[in-house]
């Protein structure tokens, strides 16, 4: 089994070396800040006594104005091996002697030493400048400045630096003792078991287990509980695999049923409609030959009696219509081919302009994109929408019936649009209801079956349709051809 990825032996070696090496470095860092600080206070120490020892020995010098005496006592700090530099000044700021070790690059700066002060310090780097400032019977005499530099700072980092790099070999022997016992004690069984997890998410064979762990500890428990996982999951796999043959079975049941309750549901429709048409021929041929029987008695109350059955029938007519298109909404077999809605929009503007040419009603019929669909399942759904629009816009003397489509997300919406008689909106979730009317049959005709149609329609076209629109100002049915997955692919 090999893995992408380091060995937990190898993770745990490194982590011990990352924690032994971290606090290793952080003592190390403590004790040489620690060491480097104690180590200035003491050379800072050692310089105050070097300086009041100098200025005790410089005061007659100072007094007599004798610079070569001087001198002589600042070149006795040069027995020190930190002492750089040193100068002597006196109360006007003069320069009265210096010292200066040779090899030294260059004087220090001198600065006053603050009042009410005796010595001062300033560091910069690795060099130390005090300034000691001299008093005889109580008057300052003058005032000696000592530089000194931290040679002992680079000599203590190299001994800590080699006392950390012997500490962390020891540590890293360590480390390969205990990941070698890890690997025996931890890694092993941990492996095990990461290697039979993989058998089982490639090969998918539940019925694997892990060896047993000698130990009886968290991984002995770890490997009882996944042995005990992969058996639940064994029985449940073994049911769902019955389970799912007895679905199988019984869909294939289910569907041969509902196929021969298709046919029998497509027959019985066409059937009915059939039986019903030829009736209602055989009434409308009488109407018309009792319109035609006596011209001059047409009119009074059998005039009004024909009208009446001439409308039932054009009504039954019309629903009849009307169920052979939902049936074959449902029943018919799809065949999708690319198609061109704004056509079919075209065509059936016409259709409605020839029927009733003194309507004032304005066709906006823009340039949509082509569609894959079944073409007269479609035809009839944008056939029963363009219709209703020209329907409710009936009640006013001008109207406007727009057809188009926006593409939003991805996905092409279509939509039909009008200015007639709306709908309330809190009744939205019952336009698509079969026989279900929003308005009498007195204010608009109809047999309540058109939107449901068209619903039907584009679901089988894997489609949805939603209506917007307010009472009196109209009405905008919104629909897609495809499901929004598919139209984001």
């Amino acid at each position: 089994m090999r893995f992408g990825s380091s060995s937990i032996s190898a993770k745990l070696t490194r982590m011990s070396l990352m924690v032994s090496g971290l606090a290793l470095l952080l003592a190390v860092v403590a004790f040489f800040a620690y060491d480097l600080i104690s180590f200035r206070q003491t050379l800072i120490r050692n310089l105050e006594t070097a300086a009041q020892i100098v200025g005790s020995n410089s005061v007659s010098a100072l007094l007599f104005d004798d610079p070569q005496s001087a001198a002589t006592t600042l070149e006795a700090l040069g027995n020190s091996p930190d002492v750089l530099s040193a100068t002597l000044v006196n109360n006007q700021g003069e320069v009265f002697a210096r010292y200066q070790r040779p090899g030294a690059m260059q004087l220090p700066e001198i600065f006053p030493v603050p009042a009410g002060r005796v010595d001062a310090d300033r560091t910069e780097g690795n060099h130390v400048l005090l300034a000691h400032r001299i008093v005889f019977q109580g008057k300052p005499a003058g005032t000696v400045y000592i530089e000194a530099e931290l040679t002992e700072t680079g000599r203590r980092a190299r001994q800590y630096l080699l006392i950390a790099g012997v500490i962390l070999l020891v540590c890293l022997a360590a480390a390969l003792l205990i990941s070698a016992s890890a690997r025996r004690l931890i890694a092993r069984p941990i492996i095990d078991l990461a290697g039979t997890a993989r058998r089982v998410s490639v090969e998918h064979d539940y019925s694997v287990r892990a060896g047993p762990h000698s130990d009886r500890d968290e991984i002995a428990a770890l490997i009882e509980a996944f042995n005990e996982m992969l058996h639940q999951i064994q029985a449940q796999d073994s049911a769902l695999t019955r389970a799912r043959d007895n679905l199988e079975l019984r869909v294939q049941e289910r569907t041969a049923a509902l196929r021969a309750a298709n046919r029998e549901l497509e027959a019985f429709s066409y059937t009915v409609a059939h039986d019903l048409r030829g009736p209602l021929d055989a009434i409308q041929g009488m109407v018309y030959i009792l319109e035609n029987l006596d011209p001059e008695n047409a009119e009074g109350e059998r005039r009004e009696m024909l009208e009446q059955l001439r409308n039932s029938t054009h009504n039954m007519a019309s629903l009849i219509d009307d169920l052979l298109n939902l049936s074959r909404a449902s029943t018919v077999e799809l065949r999708k081919e690319p198609v061109d809605p704004g056509a079919m929009a075209r065509e059936i503007a016409q259709e409605l302009r020839r029927a009733e040419p003194e309507r004032r009603v304005e066709f906006r019929i823009g340039n949509v994109p082509q569609a894959e669909a079944d073409s007269g399942l479609l035809r009839v759904a944008l056939d029963n929408l363009i219709r209703n629009a020209w329907k409710y816009t009936s009640s006013h003397p001008e109207a406007c019936i727009e057809f188009g489509a926006v593409r939003l997300k991805g996905e092409t919406l279509y939509y039909v649009r009008d200015d007639g008689a709306g709908f309330d909106p809190r009744l939205n979730d019952q336009l698509f209801q079969p026989f279900h009317r929003l308005h009498s049959r007195s204010e608009f005709p109809g047999t309540g079956i058109g939107l449901a149609t068209v619903q039907r329609i584009l679901a089988r076209h894997g489609g949805r349709i939603w209506a917007e629109g307010e009472i009196e100002k109209g009405a905008t049915f919104w629909f897609t051809l495809t499901s929004r997955s598919s139209a984001v692919a």
